[in-house]
């Protein structure tokens, strides 16, 4: 049983993997983009289990404006992929407009939150 697992783990990866490299670049970026959002998210979340969350506002913002930045880099990935057929009339400068205005909005109110 556990051969037919390893296996059956090789074969998603391969196909992930064939799938992956046929996604373009601009993609590739937001993907990276949104990766190291989460992992700055779950650094801090670390740091604060560690050490302490003392400034609990500033905890707070940190996680939500990295959580909120993903998910609005997401929602650009979406905007912007050519396969997505719900947004084909959308210009991909209109959606890195939207990501941009939103990116402020969300970073304003994160600095209104410290205080």
């Amino acid at each position: 049983m556990g051969a037919s697992t390893a296996k059956d783990a090789q074969v998603l990866v391969a196909s992930l993997r064939s799938a992956y490299s046929a996604t373009p670049t601009k993609l590739k970026i937001i993907d990276l983009y949104v990766a190291y959002a989460v992992l700055t998210a779950v650094v801090q979340v670390v740091y604060m289990a560690i050490v302490g969350s003392f400034p609990f506002n500033a905890f707070l913002s940190g996680v939500l404006s990295c959580t909120g930045t993903a998910v609005l880099a997401v929602c650009l990935r979406m905007q912007v992929n050519k396969e997505n057929k719900e947004f084909k009339d959308l210009p991909p400068e209109r959606a890195f407009a939207d990501f941009v205005l939103c990116n402020l909005v969300l970073h304003l109110v994160i600095m209104n939150f410290l205080g």
